[in-house]
């Protein structure tokens, strides 16, 4: 390993590693993650085509990309979300700009709990990204929404997946 890991570091790691999911923080953590399980990819879909029914055009929404976050010393992490949700249609590659992002969602698998919780939540934050969504596997899914209130997150609700199913995606600021 190289003493300090870029993007393109990450990059390398997971083409020759089908395997694992790597992020680091902008502080240079690295993380590496098993892929999801059956389970987790079941509520990322549910949550895709509630998107997209939702009106959210197909070219705004994507699971599993990557996203450059600065950080506050200067340094740049990259982390991969279960879900994004763009303003408008990003042009193509590994790691994008967090400039244009809505949404993120994390779904919290087990094992990935304090980096969801606290360490993702801060980082999105201190990016600006709007809205902060995490989604538990427990028996009811249940969502957990953050807004951006300054440079946090404030809880805006918490509900259960098969009741924000039933919403409407401009109740959420998303179509």
């Amino acid at each position: 390993m190289p003493p300090v890991v870029s993007l393109d570091d990450l990059t390398a790691m997971m083409a020759a590693d089908d395997h694992h999911r790597y992020e680091i923080s902008p502080e240079g953590v690295l993380s590496i993650m098993p892929p999801p399980g059956y389970a987790h990819a079941i509520i990322a879909t549910r949550l895709m085509v509630w998107l997209a029914t939702g009106g959210v055009p197909a070219d705004r929404i994507a699971q599993a990309v990557g996203l450059r976050i600065p950080g506050r010393d200067g340094g740049v992490g990259g982390r991969i979300p279960d879900l994004i949700v763009w303003s408008r249609a990003q042009a193509d590659g590994v790691w994008l700009p967090v400039t244009d992002v809505l949404l993120v969602v994390e779904i919290v698998s087990p094992g990935s709990e304090g980096i969801d919780t606290v360490t993702k939540r801060a980082e999105y934050a201190a990016a600006g990204i709007p809205q902060y969504w995490m989604v538990d596997q427990d028996p009811a899914q249940t969502v957990t929404m953050h807004h951006l209130d300054g440079d946090r997150y404030a809880v805006r609700a918490t509900m259960p997946l098969a009741w924000l199913l039933h919403t409407g995606t401009a109740e959420h600021g998303l179509s």
